[in-house]
This record gives structure tokens, sequence and C-alpha cells, in this order.
């Protein structure tokens, strides 16, 4: 029988598009061949060996309640092959399961695409697979995650969602729902994929005590299925003041139980979480200083007893990644300066406690060595990395990845054994500003560095800072979705992304309306992270009525979106989409308001008054909203929405919300109607024309295009700030020669002889390849290509701009252009360089907050 592969973008397509016709696709009229799984109401068996793995007994257990969930009815689950009758699900592994080893031995089954593989799966409709039973649908792993990947996956077919716990979707009850006739089979292209909960105080930790009583077991359980729901495989778990192993000992263990790879952050070395250095004082460690020039013994000491306590009964390690490493006491740097051949020493020293621990040699446990920070730059001095352990490199903490292998490290014959990672983050706590309240992540941005790092070969391990998970559900799912399948998340998929995962959340009716919310919502959210914006920021706009109108048109949309929409599904839109909507929106106008009414204030204008009573109506308003969160479903997500937003005046939060201060006048000429939002005009028409001394043209608006023989132009909806961003791809092909020719063409005509000065807008990026920065060329008409070079250093003043506006902004000055048309030029030289808009300035152009403002980056 032949089995086909499972492809993403199939999957992106509408359900009714697929349904019914695809192998193993689900859909709620019978076809020929087709397996019954609910009828008339009732869902079939669910059959699982007694013997099987507790993380497939686990994934069992969950796939019977989902059946419960869709059907209305409960499903039986079945442990004793001879008491199957009738249509069953069986779930199994290979070479554990007697009865999916016979179906393979009767060849009623075929694995060869996933014998062996790393967490494949086949899910199969089978025709009498054992006396009395007329047909099967079989889910068979090649491992237990591989069983476990394929039953969610069905669960997710049949509409339970991976967010039905963590943000209430509703599962639609379906009376009939049918499995068509074929096969297929999946598996993933990044071996380790997961999800790290940190910043996790005030909100998650608030949550999670009073809820669960701690950071205990019966919290992990839901952290567990949501990862393994997600297809994902790795944890690292919440560590502020938090130790995984020593708040709850069970943690460890059904970690083990349900399948799930357990790691720690890059500052805890040896399967210890770092608190415990600092508690653990009386359980047969001395402590001291986090020194290891001064106490490696009692390092080595805490480390060891880390690596016995995750062992199981039989000497065996439990699933665990053990990092590597050391960072300093409290997440810095461990020395001033260059610690390469302390940080080797050390490394060597940790290998050496596991292999005693184990009595294997290191090589044989999973390894992991963060380069993260500064440990990034004993890499790039020739630190020596033992070539079993993962390389995880780092992004700069606000969604640029900092390096990645070079192009000789990408070939077959020269990638090491343990290969690469990439830790990326949604939340940071750090500067320029902290940003943990909202999800202000762009699925396209992290498309466009994941896709680099995928083709530059890091393909091994993939970790994504989520803060507290929630609000983050929206880009969790699709770092996770395209980790599975990388190659599969092709541009065309990503456009199609939003509308697809709004339909698993609100249903295929509401999914483009909820989709293009989404989108505008992540693209404005990602302009300016609302941490960092201010009375002062608003103050300098120029067109600042835009900022508020762009978040107020879209509650809006949000808002007539919302009243269509069933009831059951109120608590889970508020979580996903309106709460973020609407708060933020009410952020904007609470930081517009101030600022128009400090102007007013000081024009001795009475309107101020009626701002300022509008500016604290606001900032309660603020608080209403959160509330109103915290209330949902009897008050399931209580503290969630803690996280301060209001008042920052460094990089660090404030303790509680700050009212930003106002004015009121005394007396003064009332003009509130030239001061209430209502009555100023909303800007109009697109303002990419040639007028008042500029030409603003957008990147995709090119009048023709050369693509190069190795690499191709591709325009990426929605990335940046504005319409679009253009990049080449593959992303990590070799740089270019501009004598060859690959370019953008861009045709414009000037009123006026001028010396100009062109503004190129570029998604922020880094050189991942430590080169000295990356390269693009301009050339206007026929003239000679002048090759532009930019170098963003993390933590510097261009990077810190440059991540606060989500824009890096090169300008090169053009001298002596002649009225009438001419053609710019922009040429290819290295890749990783993302365009998104072109300003050529004739003197029309004044040094507003970000260049030209928002009068040029309005949609």
């Amino acid at each position: 029988m032949k089995i086909a592969a499972i492809s993403l973008g199939l999957l992106l397509l509408p359900w009714a598009a697929v349904a019914c016709e695809a192998p193993v696709s689900v859909c709620e009229q019978t076809a020929k061949g087709s397996f019954p799984l609910i009828r008339k109401g009732q869902p079939v068996a669910v059959y699982v060996d007694s013997g099987a793995d507790s993380a497939v007994r686990h994934a069992a257990d969950d796939f019977q309640a989902d059946l419960g969930r869709v059907s209305g009815n409960a499903a039986s689950l079945i442990t004793d092959a001879a008491k199957v009758k009738g249509p069953v699900v069986i779930i199994g592994v290979m070479g554990q399961s007697p009865v999916i080893d016979k179906l393979i031995a009767d060849k009623k089954i075929n694995i060869d695409n996933v014998r062996g593989q790393w967490e494949a799966y086949t899910q199969i409709v089978v025709d009498n697979p054992m006396p009395g039973v007329r047909q099967a649908l079989v889910i068979a792993g090649s491992d237990r995650r591989g069983a476990i990947f394929g039953t969610y996956d069905l669960s997710a077919k049949i509409g339970v969602a991976p967010w039905y716990w963590w943000a209430d979707v509703p599962v639609a009850q379906k009376p009939e729902v049918y499995v068509t006739a074929g096969a297929v089979h999946d598996q993933p292209k990044v071996k380790y994929r997961g999800f790290f909960i940190n910043d996790e105080e005030p909100a998650f930790g608030n949550w999670a005590r009073e809820k669960f009583g701690g950071i205990n077991a019966k919290l992990y359980e839901h952290v567990f299925e949501l990862n393994l729901r997600l297809k994902g495989n790795y944890l690292w778990p919440a560590m502020w003041g938090k130790a995984f192993n020593d708040d709850d000992p069970r943690n460890t263990v059904l970690a083990d139980e349900m399948g799930v790879i357990i790691g720690t952050s890059h500052h805890e070395p040896m399967a210890r979480a770092h608190d415990e250095w600092h508690r653990n004082k009386d359980k047969g460690v001395t402590g001291g200083k986090w020194d290891y020039n001064t106490n490696a013994a009692n390092l080595r000491t805490f480390w060891k007893g880390g690596i016995e306590r995750i062992q199981r009964g039989d000497g065996a390690l439990r699933d665990n990644i053990i990092t590597l490493g050391m960072r300093g006491d409290g997440d810095e740097a461990m020395t001033e300066g260059t610690a390469t051949q302390l940080l080797e020493t050390i490394v060597a020293d940790q290998r050496k406690i596991i292999a005693e621990v184990t009595g294997k040699p290191a090589s044989e446990t999973p390894q992991v060595w963060a380069l993260y920070k500064e440990v990034q730059d004993y890499y790039d001095q020739g630190m020596s990395v033992p070539d079993d352990v993962i390389l995880l490199f780092a992004d700069d903490n606000w969604g640029q990845i900092r390096r990645l292998p070079a192009l000789k490290e990408q070939s077959v014959s020269a990638k090491r054994n343990g290969g690469y990672g990439v830790y990326y983050h949604f939340d940071y706590v750090g500067g320029p500003r902290n940003y943990k309240w909202l999800n202000t992540n762009q699925i396209e941005k992290t498309w466009q560095q994941m896709d680099l790092a995928y083709a530059s070969g890091a393909d091994q391990l993939w970790i994504v800072n989520v803060g507290d998970i929630k609000p983050m559900e929206y880009p969790l799912s699709f770092f996770m979705d395209m980790a599975w399948n990388p190659q599969a998340m092709t541009p065309e998929a990503l456009k199609a992304y939003p509308e697809r995962w709004a339909a698993q959340q609100f249903g295929q009716q509401y999914a483009q309306s909820v989709g293009k919310i989404l989108t505008r919502y992540s693209q404005l959210a990602a302009r300016r992270k609302p941490e960092l914006m201010d009375v002062d920021i608003m103050a300098q706009y120029r067109d600042a009525g835009r900022l508020y109108y762009d978040w107020h048109d879209l509650s809006q949309r949000a808002a007539q979106t919302a009243t269509n929409l069933p009831g059951d599904y109120s608590d889970a839109w508020y979580q996903l989409i309106g709460y973020p909507v609407e708060a933020t929106e009410n952020l904007y106008d609470l930081y517009w308001t101030v600022a128009r009414n400090r102007k007013a204030a000081d024009n001795n204008d009475a309107g101020a008054n009626y701002l300022a009573d509008k500016a604290e109506a606001l900032f309660v308003k603020d608080a209403e909203l959160s509330a109103r969160y915290h209330m949902l479903n009897g008050g399931k997500w209580n503290h969630m929405m803690s996280q301060t937003h209001i008042g920052y005046t460094n990089w660090q939060q404030p303790d509680t919300q700050v009212m930003p201060n106002v004015k009121r006048v005394p007396y003064g000429i009332y003009h509130v109607q030239d001061l209430d939002p209502v009555s100023i005009k909303k800007p109009e028409g697109k303002g990419f024309v040639e007028s008042n001394g500029y030409v603003s043209i957008e990147a995709e608006h090119f009048a023709r295009k050369v693509d190069g023989r190795d690499a191709q132009w591709t325009v990426i909806p929605h990335l940046g700030r504005t319409l679009s961003s253009v990049i080449t791809m593959p992303q990590n092909a070799a740089p270019s020669d501009p004598k060859k020719g690959m370019r953008l063409e861009y045709d414009l005509t000037l009123n006026k002889d001028a010396d100009t000065e062109l503004h190129i807008y570029l998604v922020p990026t880094l050189d991942t390849r430590g080169q000295g920065g990356l390269k693009f060329g301009i050339s206007i008409d026929d003239g000679p290509v002048l090759v532009q070079s930019f170098n963003l250093i993390p933590d510097q003043p261009d990077w810190n701009k440059a991540v606060s506006d989500n824009a890096h902004v090169v300008k090169v000055p053009l001298k002596g252009l002649k009225a009438g048309v001419h053609t710019l030029k922009f040429w290819r030289i290295d890749g990783n360089v993302v365009v998104q808009k072109l300003v050529i300035d004739t003197g029309g152009l004044k040094p507003y907050y970000l260049g030209p403002q928002q009068s040029l980056m309005a949609q």
C-alpha cells in the first residue's frame, strides 16, 4: 500500500477543501472505505496494549476523552485485544505492541517510511485487522512520541484544538465523523522542539499558586499536554525562584511518564535549577560562592546530585537534555573579559560527572551548550566544544538571531555530530525595555529568522521563551508548527497560516475575518511594543493621531467580528483577540490623550481639563479590562494579565501601574472640539506618492526584478511596519556579486534638480556569520553600485533604536540628481537583508521621531 506523506501546505487549506478527498482526512459524511469514528453520536472504542508505554497510555486516554468531547458521549478504552469488537482505533508503537506487530507481519500495514525514524507515525485505515473486527484506524508510532503525535494529530483533525484547555477554545459536537481510507505518515524535521516558561512573575506564578497550590505536577500535567498537542517534545520549566525537580519531585517523574524531554535554561547546568544553589545548603551541598575558580568541589557535588536525581529506578536517565556550561550568579556574565579556558575546563568536568553517573561515555547522553550573550563571544574566539554537544545559538532577545553556522559548516561533511539549534524570544526582561505583557511578535518575522536558521543547518533544537505561556498562544502555535516541518512552511503557507489558525480556534466561518485581525494586530503591536510607548513619544509624532486610529480601526473591526460569534466562543475570543486588541487601543488612547492634555494646558486651553478627566478614565479602564480577563470562566485565569505595563521610565518595569501626569487649568478658552479624537479627521490614503519634497516607495512595488542563479527575490506580506518586505531565498545563499545583476528596480520622477538622500528602511537583522556586517548595493540609473553596510550590535545605540522602532534606516546621499525620470536599483549582496521601504528626500523631510514618520510609514 502506498502511504502519503502529510503536507503542511495541504493542512493549511480550509478544512472543507481536503475533507473526504485526501487519505486519512476527517469529514462529516461517509465515503467508500471510510472509517466511522463517530456514528449517530456514538464514538468507536480505543484500543491500547495493557503493557504500553505510560506516555502512549496518556495520549490514548486523552484521545478517548477527545472523542467524548466531539461526540457528546463517552468512548470506551480497551486494553485486552480479545475484547475488541466492531470498529476500533488502535494506538501503539512498532516493536512494542503485539497487535501492531502482527498487522505488520500480516502485511496489513506498511511501515517502510517510518521504521527506525525519530518520532515518526503512520495513520492507516485497515480492513479486517483482526478476527471479528471489520475495520480499524491504526496509529502506529516508530517510537513512543511518534505514537503520541499521531494520536494528537487526529484529535486536532476532529476539532479538539491544542488550546482547548489553555484558551477555553470550544469543541464543536458532531454526530457523524468519518476518516477517509488510505494511509499517511509524518515525522518532524527539527529533532527537539519546545518552549521555555520564563519571566513568570507575577502573572503565571500567582495564577499557578492560586489554582494548583504551587508550581507542581498538577500544573505541569497541563503544560506537558499542551506541549505534546503542539507536537513539541522539549521543555525548559519555569525558573524565577523555582526548581522543577525540587519544588515537586513528581514533576520530573510525570514528564518522563508523559514523554516530555526536560532541559534547563542557558544558565542552569546539569539538571539543576539555579535557585537550588541558594536553597539547598542543608541537603548535602555546602554552598559557598558560585565561582568555579574558588569553589569547584562544591559545584561538582551540586551538579552530580542533579544528574543522579533524574535517574529512573533502573539507573538510566529520564528523558533529559543536559545543559552544560556556566554563567554568573543571577544570569550574568561569569567573569569580566573572555573566560574561554575556564569554561572549557568546566564543561570537561561536567562531562566527567555525566559519564560517572550514567556509566556510559558522555557522548551517549544528549547535551546542549547555549551560546547566550557573552558565551557566543567565547565561541567566536575559538572556544572548543565537544562534537556531540548541541550548539544552541541565540537571538538578541528581540527576535534577531545573532549567529548561525558558517557556510562551510553547513555542508554534510563539515557538520557537527551534535548539530545546532536556536534559542528564540517572544518575551524578555532586559534592555532597552522589558516586554512581557502581551504578544508583540509578528509570525512573519519569526518565519524569516527561523527559515534562515533551518536553511543554515540549525535543525537539531528549537526552543522559544514564551513568558507566561499566555498570551503567546498564536506565535507559539506558529513556532511549533514550523519546527515540525520548516520546509513546508513556505511563504505561501505563511500567508495562509493566520486563517488556518483562526479556523482551528473559531471555525471556518470566521477564519478569514479573524485571521486578518490577527495579522493586523501583530503588525501594529510589533511596530513599537507597548512597554516602549509613553506620552513623550506620542507628543513627538507629527501624525500621532494616526497611531491611535490604527488601533481604533482594528478595535472596531474586532468588536464587529465578536458580535457575530456564537456565545460559547466569548471566553476564547477575549483571551486570544478581544483583550489584546482593546487593551492596546486603550493604552494608545491614554498616551495620546495625555499628550494633548499637556499641550492644551500649556496653551491655557480649558479643554485640558476634559482631556485630563478622559485620561484618568482610560487609566481606570485598563484595570477594568484586566479584571474582566481575570473573571473569565469563573476566574480560571486570575492573575494572568497582572503584568505592569504603564509607567516605564527605564528598562525595568515599575512595581505598579503609574498614571501619567496630567495638567489642569483654572481658566482659558475651551477648544474641546479641536482636541477630542472624534473631531479629528482620520488620515486618508496610503501616502505612497511623490509630494512635499520626497518620494516614498514600498519595497514590493518594484518595476522590475532580476533574480540570481542561486537566489530569488521574494515578497513577504505584512513583514515590518507597513505593507510588506522583500527578501531573497534561499536565505542562506552565498553572497552575490553585483556584477551578476541580482537587483530590484524602481522607476521614479523628480520634480526638480536636487541633492537627495535615500532612506532605506530595513527590518532589523544581524550579521549571523560574524563577518563585520551585512551588505547591499544602491545605484541610480546606469551609475556605479554604491556598496552599503550595516552592523547592528546588541546593546549598542543603533541596535537599541532599531529594535525599539522595529526598523533600521540606512541613509545614502545621492547628489546632483536632475529633474525627470530615474531608476533606483537595490542590489543583493548578502542574504538576511530585509528591505521594507525606500524614501528619497529632496528636501521635504524633517527630523521626526522615526525618520519620515507615519506619513511615510503609513499603510
